[in-house]
């Protein structure tokens, strides 16, 4: 090849790459590296009121990179790794100073469920082998504390529970729906036992795809359960379906076959509730191993709350499966993580999809999606996103391996990252309110004032936005919700001060009882959250 042709694929090759990296820097949102080596690979991750996020394996996972303190090993005859094992399997990691704490747990969590109780507390339930009845607490303390796993001695769960989904109801208590051959529901605090749910059972296909339901809390009370590619309301009071919805095209959309589901932000009368559930496997893969069958890219949109609800169908730029949706504080839904390629299980995927993806409820069909700068650490299977009280978005885990791997492909992943959404560029510093005083208890109804700072005037109404803690594990963020409370106008207070008049949600069926990451929202950039106490 003589100089001038050289010359020339060189300059190609050039430009070519600037127009590459041009166009992640031109697409919104940013990256930062938190932590190296968090010591685990999270599979289960949740945030808590003192701002601590407790990021949570499985036992019989072998050697972790985190000791467990000096005389804290667990013992356990039948692990086929490690009988007297040393290593934490979970740890507590602190945002703000990146510190990470080793936890111990005492059975395995392996593919576990869990909910926040409205004292704080984390419930946590199931799992495999000796986990699969257990029921834990993690009850969180301040950062410098020494707070850690509790195993309930006098309580166990009346099925076993493995792939099952946890929701707060509205008087506090928590339902447990499904697992892997337990088409049923119970309770915590217990009740009379496991309940059958046979709507489990009849979606259940060759390949299961009935796993991890998603279950959303309606406004009216009932539960919207999804699975596989149906949906039925259940009303828990009594036990019993009282509706079906119609069937979503496109192919299974739960585990094994996982896209994702969230259901879209609570406002105005809080009467109307509406469910996404978007990508998915096609039927097969997982039963024939296929790493590159192309995961499915549609999504489907249902009123769950109207007297004659449909599916009102959109497609993603891209297909993906084990992608998280992740409400933010503005209510637009961040997808995030997961795959273009195979299915749910272990080295099961491939290509991984690094672009996450903000959907826009409130623009039209088509318009919807707005493509987000690319991350570059694949996030495959077991990893988990969760929303901060800064805003940000926490992205741990990805291990889609029996044990840990480090030479493969899609190695497993201990690095903590975060993504910030455009409502966090310093172009918009200026209209990031600050949150100066709110009350840290709030009763169902009640009116109370929150103050806000802001750089630049208020012009039009800053939102004040309830956002809870949910369970993220295996593409479901678990309880997750976000209510936009009722507020009148802001106005000056002194000292560059503003007060909004707001008015608490009405009831638990909006709103279950717990702690809240209340935000305000100034044209679409939300403040660091402060975390109020709701209930009667």
């Amino acid at each position: 090849m003589d100089s001038s042709v050289s010359q020339q694929w060189l300059l190609l090759l050039l430009v070519s790459t600037a127009v590459i990296v041009f166009a992640r820097a031109d697409l919104p949102g940013t990256w930062e590296l938190l932590v190296e080596n968090a010591g685990i690979s999270s599979m289960h991750t949740a945030v808590t009121r003192f701002n601590t996020v407790v990021l949570l394996d499985r036992t019989n996972i072998g050697p972790s990179r985190k000791m467990l303190r000096k005389g804290h090993c667990r013992s356990d005859p039948n692990d086929a790794v490690l009988k007297h094992d040393c290593y934490a399997h979970s740890v507590l990691f602190d945002p703000q100073t990146n510190q990470i704490r080793p936890l111990m747990i005492h059975t395995d969590t392996w593919c576990s469920s869990g909910q926040f109780l409205p004292d704080g507390s984390l419930l946590q339930t199931g799992g495999d082998l000796d986990g699969i009845k257990k029921i834990r607490k993690f009850d969180p303390c301040e950062p410098n504390g020494s707070c850690d796993w509790v195993e309930l001695a006098d309580v166990e769960l009346s099925a076993g529970r493995w792939y099952a989904t946890n929701q707060i109801l509205p008087d506090g208590s928590v339902i447990i729906v499904g697992g892997r051959a337990a088409n049923t529901v119970e309770y915590y605090p217990p009740r009379t036992g496991a309940v059958s749910l046979n709507f489990l059972a009849d979606v259940e296909d060759t390949q299961l795809d009935n796993l991890y339901p998603y279950v959303h809390l309606l406004p009216n009370g009932h539960l919207f359960i999804f699975a596989n590619n149906k949906a039925v309301s259940y009303d828990h009071v009594v036990d019993k379906i009282v509706r079906e919805y119609p069937q979503l095209d496109g192919g299974p959309r739960n585990y094994p076959s996982a896209g994702s589901s969230a259901m879209l932000a609570l406002d105005g009368d809080y009467s109307t509730a509406v469910i996404v559930v978007c990508g998915g496997a096609q039927y097969g893969a997982f039963i024939q191993m296929s790493t590159d069958t192309p995961a499915h890219g549609s999504c489907g949109r249902i009123v769950a709350t109207s007297p004659d609800p449909v599916w009102q169908m959109e497609d993603m730029p891209f297909g993906r499966i084990m992608g998280d949706m992740v409400m933010l504080p503005t209510g637009d839904v961040l997808i995030i993580n997961g795959a273009q390629a195979g299915t749910q299980g272990f080295e099961q995927a491939s290509n991984p999809c690094l672009y996450p993806l903000l959907y826009r409820p409130d623009q039209p069909v088509g318009l919807r999606f707005m493509t987000l700068n690319p991350g570059t650490v694949p996030r495959m299977y077991h990893s988990t996103a969760n929303l901060l009280p800064d805003g940000r978005v926490l992205i741990a885990g990805s291990n889609p391996h029996y044990f840990y791997k480090f030479n493969a492909e899609f190695a497993t992943e201990l690095r903590l990252e975060a993504f910030s959404p455009e409502y966090l560029g310093p172009d918009r510093a200026n209209l990031r309110p600050v949150i100066e005083g709110v009350p840290e208890t709030v009763r169902y109804g009640e009116r109370f004032d929150v103050l806000v700072s802001v750089s630049l005037s208020v012009v039009g109404i800053v939102e004040v936005n309830l956002g809870n803690a949910p369970f993220a594990t295996h593409s479901f963020s678990q309880g997750q919700r976000l209510v936009k409370l009722a507020v009148t106008p802001s106005v000056p207070d002194g000292d560059g001060r503003y007060r909004i008049s707001c008015t608490a949600p009405p009831n638990g069926m909006v709103a279950p009882p717990g702690y809240y990451m209340a935000f305000a929202v100034n044209q679409g950039v939300p403040s660091v959250a402060r975390w109020i106490h709701l209930g009667s």
